[in-house]
């Protein structure tokens, strides 16, 4: 049995011994199974939500919302965990809001307390040495910023790249003045659909968590940044489609033109494409030009579920999936980029579509992301569906029927050549 956990007004976090802990699947409040928690990871951090209340199972197994502590009296608030990369949320925090407030874009997962630990209600998706947050933010890291910016003091995407590294802590910009692994280069202000989730536009009342690139680099701007990661960093991947930026295929003009400009100089590395695969055109456009890899974020591959939650314009997921088969003759590693929320990703309807999707279009690999989004907000735009089977239990079915399809959290250095 886990124990609910609760924030006091001085930010302590503790357990109430008398309130079972629940989850959130969907809809629902559920008390955790054991393959669904794991003891708090090392780089997981612990907040408090603001204007909400814990809830959980009384000893007479009654729901039970925690409004006061038990003997101060004094206020509380849910508590929840934010994860480290490489770990998938298998429940949402059970909580109300007596206000009905708003869940900020953050990935809360359940937490609760048992034999003197703390255990949170995920499991480990990947290997998740080089995200690991003790690698990042570090005191060198400004300086770093800093000689790059004195290197190239007319290249605007360093100054972008800057900003979501100081200010946004992004692991991707910051990786680019690390000069390793995977460095994102945002080249694009426009996209061409409206998430629900968008982290850089406000869609649906929320308050977007990071600015929409503001500016339109120039081909030269571009292959400066794609040159220099590439051609300095260990493991090396350069990533256009990231957080601060729309639909990056609608630059293909530029972009192919900066990969063929890098790939004259520099043979090393990776080049990879975060994208929705909406805009057939221009990924025909990178294909050719040299790109290694696709990524193609999806919520769901149920038809009426893709278009509620992706909201596109001027194309559809038949678009999608001619994108992703060009990809694959072209001979590029395509992942998706699914964006997992439990209590409707693993909907049977759900996984049978996923299912079908990865193997008519020869996905070679399952990248796990939790959305971070408000569960009642998200589950508004959809119907109810068939009864979940759990994160653990969806996982588990992906490895079975899909033996030769890789699930992980992080794209991988690939080249076609």
């Amino acid at each position: 049995m886990y124990f609910t956990m609760y924030a006091n007004s001085r930010g302590e976090v503790i357990e109430h011994p008398g309130l079972e802990m629940l989850g959130r699947s969907g809809g629902q409040w559920i008390s955790p199974a054991p393959d669904e928690m794991i003891p708090l990871p090392r780089g997981a951090s612990l907040v408090s939500l603001p204007g909400f209340l814990p809830v959980g199972i009384s000893v007479k197994q009654n729901t039970e919302c925690l409004e006061t502590e038990p003997v101060s009296g004094e206020p509380v608030l849910a508590v929840a965990a934010l994860l480290p990369q490489g770990f998938t949320r298998t429940l949402l925090p059970a909580c109300v809001s007596p206000n009905q407030n708003k869940m900020p874009l953050l990935g809360y997962a359940a937490i609760g307390f048992k034999n003197g630990k703390i255990y949170v209600a995920a499991v480990q998706s990947d290997e998740h040495k080089k995200w690991h947050p003790v690698n990042y933010n570090t005191e060198g890291l400004p300086a770093r910023v800093q000689k790059l910016l004195k290197r190239y003091p007319d290249n605007r995407i360093y100054r972008q790249l800057a900003h979501c590294s100081l200010h946004y802590g992004c692991f991707t910009a910051q990786n680019i003045f690390y000069q390793r692994w995977e460095g994102g280069i945002p080249t694009m202000k426009n996209c061409n659909a409206n998430c629900l989730g968008c982290i850089s536009e406000n869609h649906v009342g929320n308050d977007s968590p990071q600015q929409r690139l503001r500016i339109s680099p120039t081909v030269q701007e571009i292959t400066q940044v794609g040159r220099e990661h590439l051609a300095r960093a260990a493991d090396g991947i350069i990533s256009f489609g990231q957080g601060c930026e729309g639909e990056p295929a609608l630059n293909a003009d530029k972009l192919a033109a900066a990969i063929r400009g890098i790939r004259k100089d520099c043979d090393q590395g990776s080049i990879n494409i975060n994208t929705n695969a909406g805009f057939t055109r221009g990924i025909r456009r990178v294909c050719d030009a040299g790109l290694d890899s696709m990524r193609v974020t999806i919520f769901s591959c149920v038809k009426d579920h893709y278009n509620e939650y992706h909201r596109p314009r001027s194309y559809s997921l038949e678009n999608v999936q001619e994108s992703i088969s060009y990809a694959k003759d072209k001979g590029l590693y395509v992942s998706v980029n699914l964006l997992v929320f439990p209590g409707f990703t693993d909907r049977p309807e759900e996984i049978d579509a996923l299912l079908e999707f990865a193997r008519s279009n020869r996905v070679d690999m399952i990248q796990l992301r939790n959305l971070n989004f408000d569960p009642d907000i998200l589950l508004n735009h959809f119907p109810p569906g068939g009864n979940p089977v759990g994160i653990t239990e969806f996982l588990a079915i992906l490895q079975q029927e899909l033996p030769e399809v890789r699930t992980g959290s992080y794209s991988l250095p690939y080249s076609r050549v």
